[in-house]
């Protein structure tokens, strides 16, 4: 499937991208959490701006990874660093209109690992997931890319590609789990304090 051209009406105009100021963190069930996103396109300033203030998230709640609908923002992005304590020494992704592939041979080669998500705190899953992806995106500065990943990085790739699609990980659980942590869900859903912000 190919991504939409710049002047496709599907993406956004610079007047719905909003200021960084106005991104903070979702925590479910806030139901822009299982919205899928549009198309973003070239990035521009303010995208950048935006994408700087997603970084800065994720390190204050000490993430390492996190996607553009986590922070109430409606475009496919989102941003990685998997090595979190030491952030300076790993490497930080942009990621912005990704589409992934796996290689036919790694179809049906799937790995569970214990997954946790900055929208749900507190939680921990058991998730399955290919464990080889290629995926073409473009970066920040513009430019069109390819990375093929494997191990925690091609996990944390295939949990932000959910959240661009409205899916959860408890999307994507057995209903054994799911009955596991109902009481934390339940304590996630109750109606937050006025002026709370975050987890």
């Amino acid at each position: 499937m190919s991504s939409p051209s710049p002047n496709s009406p599907d993406l956004p105009s610079s007047a719905d991208i909003p200021g960084p100021e106005q991104l903070h963190l979702r925590v479910y069930p806030d139901p822009f959490l299982h919205r899928a996103c549009r198309a973003l396109g070239p990035p521009d300033d303010n995208v950048r701006a935006c994408i700087d203030r997603m970084f800065q998230l994720m390190y204050e709640h000490r993430g390492i990874g996190l996607a553009a609908p986590q922070v109430g923002w409606n475009a496919r992005v989102f941003v990685l660093n998997v090595n979190v304590d030491m952030p300076e020494e790993g490497r930080e992704w942009t990621f912005i209109d990704p589409q992934i592939d796996v290689a036919p041979e790694s179809r049906g080669a799937l790995e569970t690992g214990e997954e946790g998500c900055l929208s749900l705190p507190g939680i921990r899953l058991d998730v399955d997931r290919h464990s080889t992806i290629t995926i073409r995106a473009t970066g920040s500065d513009g430019e069109p890319f390819e990375l093929q990943a494997d191990g925690l990085l091609a996990r944390c790739i295939q949990h932000e590609i959910d959240h661009l699609d409205g899916i959860l990980i408890l999307g994507r659980v057995s209903a054994d789990q799911k009955v596991a942590i109902k009481g934390a869900l339940r304590e996630l859903e109750q109606p937050r304090q006025q002026g709370e912000c975050g987890p």
